[in-house]
């Protein structure tokens, strides 16, 4: 099976320092959707992880948080796209958990849902070091966007070993569906 995990905010959609509260805010990055629907083409089961503090804060509940899901997949469906899976961590910072990126545990839960080791060419995509550790640290190869906060992370430096660049989703997809990831972790 050939997989892929993407954070959402930042690669998929635009972010934003108030979070994405309402379907209304989230607004799909230009081509993005279309990335993922190439993806999908070359057989590829998309996922996507991402870290939803804002339920824990209480700027949203996990109501809101499945509609807002459900105008992803609305949206990519309607370019041909499909998401095969959200993975979501409600919890802040504080809470400790094991699923909050950069801890990988939410890359254990794909791994055990899809019955797939996620070493040796399984390609995780951020914007943030957070996204980046997790996937990293489970085994995938890190690929950092430069929309969303991916300038600023690029900036600060400190990414992972082995971690590719690009401008956005659809740069990784090039690269992706051109040359199969080899992750020596």
């Amino acid at each position: 099976m050939k997989l892929i995990i993407l954070d959402r905010d930042g690669v998929i959609n635009h972010d934003s320092d108030a979070f994405i509260k309402s379907p209304d805010e989230w607004i799909p990055i230009k081509g993005s959707l279309e990335a993922i629907a190439r993806l999908n083409q070359a057989g590829y089961r998309v996922v996507v992880a991402t870290n939803q503090s804002g339920v824990a804060r209480g700027l949203f509940d996990i109501k809101t948080l499945n509609a807002i899901h459900q105008k992803m997949h609305s949206a990519a469906q309607q370019v041909g796209a499909d998401i095969d899976a959200v993975f979501f961590c409600p919890h802040s910072a504080d809470d400790n958990c094991d699923c909050r990126k950069p801890k990988p545990g939410m890359f254990h839960e794909i791994a055990k849902r899809f019955n797939i080791s996620l070493r040796g060419g399984v390609v995780t995509v951020g914007d943030s070091l957070r996204d980046l550790q997790a996937g990293y640290v489970a085994g995938c190869a890190p690929c950092l966007v430069l929309t969303g906060k991916g300038e600023k992370t690029q900036a600060k430096g400190g990414l992972p070993p082995g971690t590719l660049t690009y401008p956005d989703l659809s740069a990784v997809v090039d690269f992706v569906l051109k040359s199969p990831v080899d992750v020596s972790v």
